[in-house]
């Protein structure tokens, strides 16, 4: 039975035709029925999706039927890659009735309304980190997930790799003891400046090319090719390092030690490196964050060089750190006071993990049709990608206004002190 014979069989038995509106037909489709997808901004990140979708067209029975951007350049060149249908204005797509559901992989500024509008057009989401630009537009956007009954992706596809979910199976058992630190790092190192992405002189506002439309809810400003095309260089359209990579890592703690929300937050940092770069964010940052009973979170961050750090989590009975196989739980020594004959303490064994999924947004898609279509659980949810702006955008303020920023939990809001 196709899918618009089940819905109709369904409806007129229950005596309720008229209620199947465009929500219920995008939730209701079975384990086989083909998903149809729209894609709104076709930029640089959208074409990685854009790459991984078309691949996986036959084999998992998908299909991207619908494009939109603002630059007829890019918009053509995503047509020629998936055969969707052009749309410069996105609510224009979001009126395409057969749509299931929509990735959105526009700057930051543009996620809030256009999830809010996608979910209001019986759409599920897939929405690129960070889920919104702000703590409250983050509020918004979980309010109505829960409301619509629809299923939100966010784009951190780390969250496709399990074990981050098998760690926190370990740190439940009780096997690292008392979570006190976790730390965890993403650094770069640019010549020249960094995040200067090209620029490109076909882009001409007017022509072919909505400036208008692309600031949208962002201060209005002229036309300039760089915010445009090195977006993530200013605080208009992005948190910079804490929500485009920060975002990555944060979460991977959030689920590994069941974080929820910080009760303190500091961010640090400044343009150590890049000194006369016209580029409003930092090139070095760093945040500090307290969660209840701790542990105390450290995120560290450089443009300007990449030596790595460990990433751990710290147990007063074992540490865990995370690799590019999976993870190794390693015990601490366990000092005289803590036995009554050392000598006797039998030291655990280390526990080795090899992991089995990927940061990988074809596993991240296909997560989300899996949650579509037999409602599995989904890696990066609406929670989860709330609690990720919280922490992130908390960092942000502190740094942007020094001043120390405490969670307020019961009205849900950041407040400096």
């Amino acid at each position: 039975m196709n899918r618009r014979r089940f819905i109709t069989k369904v409806a007129v038995g229950a005596g309720a035709a008229s209620m199947w509106t465009a929500k219920t037909y995008a939730a209701v489709q079975g384990a086989n029925e083909r998903l149809r997808i729209g894609v709104i901004g076709c930029g640089g990140m959208a074409n990685s999706h854009m790459d991984a979708l078309v691949k996986m067209k036959e084999s998992d029975n998908i299909d991207i039927i619908a494009v939109c951007d603002i630059f007829q350049k890019r918009l053509d060149e995503a047509v020629k890659k998936t055969g969707g249908k052009p749309y410069q204005k996105y609510l224009d797509l979001l009126k395409q009735k057969d749509i299931d559901y929509v990735l959105i992989a526009t700057p930051e500024h543009w996620h809030h309304q256009m999830v809010l509008d996608a979910l209001d057009a019986g759409k599920h989401v897939y929405v690129e980190k960070p889920m919104t630009h702000t703590i409250e537009q983050s509020k918004e956007v979980l309010a109505k997930v829960k409301k619509s009954g629809l299923k939100l992706q966010v784009g951190v596809q780390g969250m496709s790799d399990e074990s981050y979910e098998v760690a926190n199976q370990h740190i439940k058992n009780g096997e690292l003891g008392k979570i006190v630190m976790a730390q965890i790092d993403y650094s770069r190192n640019y010549s020249g400046d960094f995040w200067a992405y090209p620029i490109d002189n076909d882009a001409k506002p007017g022509v072919n090319l909505d400036w208008e439309a692309w600031l949208g809810p962002a201060p209005k400003r002229p036309w300039d090719p760089r915010r445009y095309f090195q977006w993530r260089r200013y605080w208009d359209y992005s948190g910079g390092i804490a929500t485009d990579l920060f975002i990555h890592r944060v979460t991977r703690i959030l689920k590994a030690v069941d974080l929820k929300f910080p009760d303190y937050v500091v961010g640090t940092g400044g343009k150590w490196q890049y000194v006369d770069s016209v580029a409003e964010i930092p090139d070095t940052f760093n945040i500090l964050s307290d969660y209840p009973g701790g542990p105390t979170v450290a995120l560290i961050s450089s443009m300007g060089n990449d030596t790595p750090i460990e990433h751990v989590i710290r147990g007063h009975k074992a540490t865990l750190q995370f690799t590019r196989s999976g993870f190794t739980i390693t015990p601490q020594e366990v000092s005289s006071a803590d036995t009554i004959n050392p000598s006797d303490a039998k030291k655990p064994e280390a526990i080795k993990y090899e992991k089995k999924g990927a940061e990988d947004v074809t596993l991240h898609h296909r997560n989300l049709q899996a949650a579509i279509r037999k409602g599995e659980p989904l890696k990066c949810d609406a929670d989860l990608g709330y609690q990720g702006v919280v922490v992130t955008m908390m960092g942000v303020n502190s740094f942007r206004n020094r001043k120390y920023m405490k969670w307020d939990a019961a009205a849900q809001k950041a407040v400096a002190v």
